[in-house]
């Protein structure tokens, strides 16, 4: 896995700079607690099928994935926001899921390496 193509390392080694490297492992755990919640959201909003609550609930997850440095997830939820097709939903949610994996994976073995 490439890392650099996942995360923000800039972002992330300006945390870790100013913060340290506990605050990135809290900011790591607590992403990895809510991005459930935010994919749930995401799922209800599309079986509802509600473009207003899809939207929402794409951006908030893209705003935390941003913020906690996960490029290819932010990237993947921008793109999200704008689909209107349920079945074309269906399939990006697959993939966020698979993203998000990745994405916290590759924050844990950025991580283990500083």
């Amino acid at each position: 896995m490439n890392e650099m193509n996942t995360l923000d390392i800039e972002l992330l080694t300006g945390y870790f700079d100013n913060l340290g490297k506990e605050m990135l492992e809290k900011m790591l755990d607590l992403y990895s607690q809510q991005a459930p919640k935010y994919i749930s959201a995401i799922d209800d909003a599309m079986a509802t099928d509600s473009q207003g609550l899809w939207h929402e609930a794409c951006h908030k997850m893209k705003g935390a994935a941003g913020s906690a440095g996960l490029c290819k997830v932010q990237q993947q939820l921008a793109f999200m926001e704008e689909l209107d097709d349920k079945e074309i939903k269906q399939a990006h949610i697959l993939k966020l899921q698979q993203l998000n994996e990745q994405g916290i994976a590759a924050f844990v073995q950025w991580l283990g390496s500083i």
